[in-house]
Order: structure tokens, then sequence, then C-alpha cells
């Protein structure tokens, strides 16, 4: 196992092993609950990490974070409720409905 990195809390630490895992690439979660006694450890030792299971998924795994993290603003209009969904995302808010593809 190789470290990742370290998330500012468990919830994006959670989240981007699950995209990582989603990609193929093993990932665990370590330090999950080690916020509780932070003030008793440095605070930077009491952040979650991301591990890859295998370090040779350690580049790989690094550059789809780096490539989640850009994704491109959009504006687009739902062809479902018709609402108007802006940022990187792929699903209408309101309805769920798929973006339609160009």
């Amino acid at each position: 196992m190789k470290k990742l990195l370290a998330a500012p809390n468990l919830a994006l630490a959670t989240l981007w092993a699950d995209q990582l895992a989603g990609a193929g690439i093993a990932t665990s979660v370590q330090r999950a609950y080690a916020c509780g006694i932070a003030g008793q450890i440095p605070p930077d030792q009491a952040m979650p990490e991301v591990w890859v299971e295998h370090a040779e998924d350690r580049e790989q795994a690094l550059a789809l974070l780096d490539e989640w993290r850009k994704l491109p603003h959009r504006v687009w209009a739902c062809t479902s409720c018709h609402e108007i969904v802006e940022g990187p995302f792929e699903q209408c808010w309101n309805c769920g409905a798929a973006m339609p593809r160009p």
C-alpha cells in the first residue's frame, strides 16, 4: 500500500476513494476517525488519508484526481424539466435526467 494524499475531511476522502475504485484502482481510507483525537496529536496527523493498494497505481490515481478537479464549467438546459444546470454536473439536480450529449 502507498499513501496517495490526505483529505481535509472524511467525506472527501471517501468520495475520492470511491471514485478511484470505480476507475479500477483499489483504494482504502486510513485514519477515518482520527479527527476525534485532534488536539491530542498534531492536526495534520488527524486528517483522513487515501491510500492505493498497489504502489504502481499511485501516479495514475493522482492524474485522475487532478483531471476530476478540473472539470469544465458548463451551462445546459435539461431536456426533461427545462431546468438550467450550471457547473461540471452531468445530471439535472431537479429531476435527475442525464445531460444531453452533443
